[in-house]
């Protein structure tokens, strides 16, 4: 199978705070929902994030980095971020709750996970008027990039913003597994370990 290969596939994951999305990949990987997985780097521009303490003591441990976007310039910071990822040599970057805007995407395919429908509510802040979630690829233009997955989630009669908020979550959690897995499926599909290639 040409373009196929036999091994993990690497995934470097980008976020800036609790890091619930991470715990989802963490739990998933190597199992039949995110199969031949490595997470080789979580990386945060927080440095209080949660989500690495979950990347230092999963099992086993993932290397974590921290790099704040000061003191550095914008092009700098770019540079910089792109430095640490080509060190970790991953296959995608899963952008999971990750708060800043760079350049890395022309380096590396990349998916985020945002909290609204295509062509609507780009950037932060959108939990209270999303409607829907979806994963995308990342592009220059914030929020705008093709739609991988799309998940209509509508406002029940009656609830809360926190019961909806919660709901909103758990769909979050199940499509960027689906997301992460079909990516790499499509660039770099999985040849068996037995097959020869001889």
């Amino acid at each position: 199978m040409v373009g196929g290969f036999i091994g993990r596939r690497r995934l470097a994951v980008l976020i800036s705070g609790p890091g619930t999305n991470l715990q989802a990949l963490i739990d998933a990987q190597n199992t039949p929902v995110l199969p031949n997985t490595s997470m080789v780097l979580v990386l945060s521009n927080r440095k209080v994030a949660c989500g690495l303490a979950r990347a230092t003591t999963a099992s086993p441990p993932i290397p974590t980095a921290y790099l704040a976007c000061q003191p550095y310039t914008r092009e700098d910071y770019d540079l910089e971020l792109a430095r640490i990822v080509l060190w970790a040599k991953p296959d995608l970057v899963v952008l999971a709750g990750w708060m800043h805007i760079s350049g890395l995407h022309r380096s590396y395919p990349q998916i985020n996970i945002h909290l609204a429908l295509p062509g609507r509510f780009g950037g932060a802040n959108a939990i209270q008027r999303a409607l829907g979630v979806m994963v995308h690829r990342v592009v220059a233009e914030v929020d705008m990039g093709e739609p991988l997955i799309v998940r209509e989630v509508p406002i029940e009669k009656g609830e809360s913003i926190k019961m909806y908020e919660e709901r909103l979550h758990r769909v979050e959690w199940e499509i960027i597994l689906q997301a992460t897995k079909k990516v790499p499926d499509k660039v770099r599909p999985l040849l068996p370990e037995s097959m020869d290639l001889a």
